[in-house]
């Protein structure tokens, strides 16, 4: 077992929300969790195919990140672990799940799959194959919104973008290339990092002079944060601060969210890489069981209350694979369309 790093401190009090606030977010990480689970089932079944990577464990930083934002309004970025990162987005679960069926009723039409979810309505910029590939891609998306307020003169509040990667994109020459460009044009971003302390089957502590990924954010004369990824009031809080400033035109931000992934990397990896001490030591942190105490602790929910949320999002994740079952195949007569953006 690698040594583990000493989490920050949260104090939970502090954070202050909503009834609504908190439902919120626990029935997002809960949608998030269930949707990996089927899709698990539904690969095993031989009903997906390719490669499916699963985001079990790292609700927190999805749910904590987007629910700060404003939906179909500011612009998410993804990854090829990006079912959840969609979901949070706001695209629907069963248009998720039949893009994983490759059914052309999918988000991208069926021709993306598991490491490609599209949703120019929901502002969902892209999941990237490609470690690294959509950091670019969202700071030019910062860019634009950037551009039109201050050039272009939109009166509209700022759009922010919030850009996800893993700690071994953090190693990738666009990670920096992009970084410096963010912090001199003061673009409206979040990066964030989801420090799941594994790229694929490289611990992160073998692959990086310095660890701690946020302290690179001084480099660009960023602000940089370390958030506990396992709570999602903690993400939550730190993405609200940093969505304020990127809004207000203060610049972007670089949160590292240290978090751990419950499954191997992807659906085709034995998982035989990490040690069961390690393993125990996360799924003890469970982020969905941690909200769940905390709004019970608070009087903000009640354990009825988040059975009935979990029987509602169970019903939902049915309800997309029967949908995703019964849509049809993209057409072959269809096969060069979407290739340019004038094709929709």
């Amino acid at each position: 077992m690698v040594q583990e790093r000493t989490l920050p401190t949260f104090d939970a009090a502090s954070a202050q929300i909503t009834k609504q606030e908190g439902l919120l977010l626990y029935e997002d990480m809960v949608l998030g969790r269930m949707f990996e689970d089927k899709c698990a089932e539904m690969y095993y079944r031989g009903k997906m195919f390719g490669f499916v990577h699963l985001y079990n464990g790292q609700e927190a930083v999805s749910s904590g990140i987007v629910k700060a934002m404003k939906p179909g309004e500011d612009y998410v970025s993804s990854t090829y672990r990006d079912h959840v990162h969609a979901l949070s987005a706001g695209v629907p679960a069963r248009e998720v799940m039949a893009e994983l069926f490759g059914k052309a009723t999918g988000c991208s039409k069926g021709r993306g799959g598991s490491m490609h979810m599209f949703s120019a309505e929901h502002r969902l910029l892209g999941g990237y194959a490609f470690v690294a590939e959509g950091i670019p891609v969202a700071a030019g998306a910062a860019f634009k919104s950037k551009y039109r307020k201050e050039v272009l003169g939109d009166t509209n509040p700022m759009e922010v973008t919030a850009c996800f990667f893993g700690d071994g994109a953090a190693n990738n020459g666009q990670f920096f290339e992009t970084l410096n460009m963010a912090a001199l044009w003061k673009l409206p971003i979040l990066f964030v990092v989801e420090n799941n302390k594994w790229a694929i089957g490289m611990a992160h502590e073998r692959a990086t002079s310095d660890p701690e990924i946020y302290k690179k954010a001084s480099v660009f004369n960023m602000v940089g944060v370390e958030v506990d990824g396992m709570d999602v009031l903690a993400v939550y809080s730190a993405a609200k601060e940093a969505v304020r400033r990127a809004r207000a035109g203060e610049g972007p931000t670089l949160i590292e969210a240290l978090t751990y992934r419950f499954r191997g990397h992807s659906l085709a990896d034995p998982d035989e890489l990490r040690s069961k001490e390690e393993k125990e030591f996360w799924f003890a942190r469970d982020p969905i069981k941690k909200l769940a105490s905390e709004l019970i602790e608070r009087k903000l929910a009640t354990a009825d209350e988040l059975k009935a949320i979990d029987k509602k999002i169970q019903t939902e994740v049915e309800e997309a694979v029967k949908f995703a079952e019964s849509s049809p195949e993209p057409s072959p007569d269809e096969l060069y369309r979407f290739i340019f953006a004038e094709d929709e």
